[in-house]
This record gives structure tokens, sequence and C-alpha cells, in this order.
């Protein structure tokens, strides 16, 4: 009953924000009636297209309504940004306001009235694309040094490939996997990070099309941890097909491993929200170093929200491997991310833990990213220098 109020509330907000931008734009774009309408039509069609595109992932997969999720998923990437451009508009508008209210005719406002309004749908259209451009291409690999303090020499050099994030659903597919996979595996890492958030439906709907992530190899073995999505689709048994295609799946647990001769501890933890879904999925860094050796100085923790930093930091841990923010995926979303998690994006420090957020392999909702591409990360532990 609370999540069907939550979702009535959102599609009245939704509404309004239409009916804003439609009132703010249509009436003075440079063009004629006939042009006016469609815009308001579309305008309309997308009310009930946004909330649909959210909705067909609970019914059967068909491809009618994989098609229906793209339709509506590209139509909440153009209006995101028709929004953002209108608010900007609006403030604009004002200023221009206050300076022709201080300076009569120094701006010619009914010009720039209907050239803002056009440039609007102009900006909104071309961001779109462009943030099509961006999430449909298979992610870049960025690589990283992390430095750690009294790393042994046997450790140096010792390389993690991560990937978060990819949320197969009704856009991404076996084909986008299987590109990332073919990826990862170029790299031929030490360890394999898979940092959550992998599916948006359930077994029953997408376990063909995770079927390549079981082709991932690396020295050492690949290695997951589950993200909020993985407990909206049916946690446990996702769990089960993970480690059906022989990913080893951490639930507040590590496992010792031996590089070189040097030993050091892969943990990881479920996501930061499981114990609102499972009590006994609890996220807890400290207890998955429950009778971990304590002459093992490097441990290496997967949590899949950057906000564990805190518990990780206190318990000890040398790296965390994150991802869940998308680093915002597109504006202005990354400004809000911060009001949530500690850390965007990128390597950052906590005391003595090194923090890295992925910004993620794939996207979440509209296929749409703008200044926070996708990556597959590859991480290096080496020595400190100053040390």
């Amino acid at each position: 009953m609370r999540r069907s109020s939550f979702f009535t509330r959102a599609i009245f907000i939704g509404v309004m924000l239409h009916v804003y931008v439609g009132l703010r734009i249509v009436p003075e774009l440079p063009v004629g009636t006939p042009v006016k309408i469609v815009g308001v039509c579309a305008l309309i069609c997308s009310c009930f297209l946004i909330p649909l595109s959210m909705l067909v992932r609970r019914f059967d997969h068909r491809p009618s309504l994989d098609r229906i999720a793209w339709i509506g998923l590209v139509d909440m990437g153009l209006f995101s940004s028709l929004l953002v451009f209108t608010i900007l508009r609006d403030v604009v508008l004002a200023s221009a306001l206050t300076i022709d209210a201080l300076w009569p005719g120094l701006i010619l406002l009914d010009r720039w009235r209907t050239d803002t309004a056009a440039g609007v749908v102009g900006l909104a259209i071309l961001s779109t694309l462009i943030g099509f451009v961006n999430a449909r291409r298979r992610a870049k690999v960025v690589s990283v040094d992390v430095p750690i303090e009294q790393l042994p020499a046997e450790l140096d050099g010792l390389t993690i490939v991560q990937i978060s994030d990819i949320h197969v659903g009704p856009t991404i597919k076996a084909r986008y996997v299987d590109a990332i996979v073919d990826a990862v595996n170029r790299l031929d890492a030490d360890i394999i990070a898979v940092t959550g958030d992998i599916v948006d439906g359930s077994v029953a709907q997408l376990a063909g099309h995770t079927r390549p992530l079981g082709r991932l190899t690396a020295r050492y073995g690949a290695y997951l941890v589950t993200g909020n999505h993985e407990y909206y689709s049916g946690a446990t048994q996702w769990i089960a097909e993970f480690e059906r295609l022989g990913l080893r799946v951490l639930l507040n647990e590590h496992i010792v491993l031996e590089h070189n001769g040097a030993k050091f501890i892969v943990a990881g933890v479920t996501d930061f929200s499981a114990g609102q879904f499972d009590e006994t999925h609890r996220s807890d860094p400290a207890a998955a170093l429950d009778n971990a050796p304590r002459d093992i100085g490097i441990k290496l923790l997967l949590a899949h929200q950057p906000r564990s930093a805190l518990a990780a930091a206190e318990a000890g841990y040398t790296l965390q491997l994150s991802g869940h923010t998308h680093g915002g995926q597109f504006f202005p979303w990354n400004f809000f991310v911060r009001l949530q998690q500690p850390f965007t994006a990128g390597l950052a420090k906590l005391d003595s833990l090194w923090i890295y957020t992925s910004r993620g392999t794939g996207y979440w909702g509209p296929p749409k990213r703008l200044g926070a591409p996708s990556e597959i990360t590859r991480l290096r532990l080496v020595g400190n220098p100053m040390q």
C-alpha cells in the first residue's frame, strides 16, 4: 500500500512538472500553432510513458514491453533536461526582467523569450542525443594506481579490475554485457571485483542476459557483492544464479588469497540497505573479518555503497571499492548524489582507508550519460614512494 501511494505521488509530481514546462516553454516557441499543439501532445504522452517505462519490468519479459521501456526511458532523459533547462531559463529571464526594470529598452525581452524557449528545446534534444551515445558505447578502461603504505613488495603491482552498476534490464542485454566481459578479460587481472547493481529484474526475466558474466576470468577469481537493485529484484535468487555462473558472492565474509607468497584479504559486504529487505543480510564490514588472520595487513573490501566507508575505516580495511553513485550519470544529478553519499567518483581517502568509487559500467534508467562517463576500472596496488 505504501509503495502504491508513493508511486501515485510521484506520478502527480511528474504531471505537475510537465505542466510547468508546457506553460513556460510551449506558448513562447517561435513556431506556428500546429507545432505548438504537437508539443503539448508530446508532453501529455510523456506523462504516461515515463511511469509506464518504470512499470513494465514487473511484467513477464516480452519484446513489446522492452520497446515501451526504451521509448519511455529515452523520454525520461529528454524531459529531465527539458526541466533543468526550463528552470535555468526562468532564472535568466528573471535577471533580464530586473535589468529591464533598471535600464528600460536595454534588452529586447520578447526576443529573449522566444530565443531562449527554442534554446531550451534544442539543448535538451542535443544533450539527450550526446548522452545516449555516451551511455550505449562500451565503457572505457580507467587505470588507477593506489599508493599503499607498508605494502609488501610481493603485492606491488597487484591488479584489480572493477565493474559495477551494469543494470541489466529493459535496455541493457547480453550483447552489452558480452562487450564488457571481453574488455575485462583482455586486462588479465589478478582479481575481478563486481560491486553490485548488476540487474534490474528477476532471474526468470534476465538470466539469459547475465550469462556472459560466467566468462569473467582472473588469476584469483571474480568476486561479487550485492547492490540495492539486487534486493529490488530478488536477491536470494540472484545470489544463487551468480554463484552458478562461477562468481564468488561475498555476504559479510572474506577470503584469504596469496600473491607471490604474500597473503592478503578480499572481503565483501551486502548492500548498505540490505537489512531493510532481509535482516540476516544486514551489512557489517567488521563481521566480514570475523576469524581473519590478524597478521595480514592488506585488506580489500567490496561494498556497493560508499557509505560503508566509515565502518570500513573503523574495521581496519586498506582499500574499499564501491559504486552506486554512477558519478551522477548526467547533470544535475551529480550535485544531488553528494547529499546521500560521502564520495561521488574516483579515489579518495578517509583516515587510513582508500576508497575508490566507480561511476558504473552501465547506466540506470535513461540511456544517458553526460559529464560522468561509464568505466571499467583497472586498479593497481603500488608501494607509497613517501614511506
